[in-house]
């Protein structure tokens, strides 16, 4: 089996549609793989790097092993307050 690379495009109804015609003798069936680029997709304002996540999660345990906590009363009025 040989493998030829070609560009091209997909329609809406889903017929593959080659930029240019193979070049040699080619006809009969073929095998097609089809590669196409996802959609970038915008990134959330809202989404905090994973690395980050985990830095203050450990930060925030560290906190709590050494006794550094907050009655749960002033976390609400903080949050409230937002």
């Amino acid at each position: 089996m040989r493998a030829l690379e070609v560009s091209g495009t997909v329609d809406r109804e889903g017929h593959l549609l080659l930029d240019h015609p193979f070049d040699g003798n080619i006809s009969g069936r073929v095998r097609v793989i089809v590669l196409f680029s996802e959609p970038v997709q915008e990134s959330d304002p809202d989404d905090t790097p994973i690395e980050e996540v985990k830095a203050s999660l450990k930060r925030a345990f560290q906190q709590a092993k050494a006794g550094q906590t907050r009655p749960i009363s002033e976390l609400w009025d903080r949050i409230d307050a937002e």
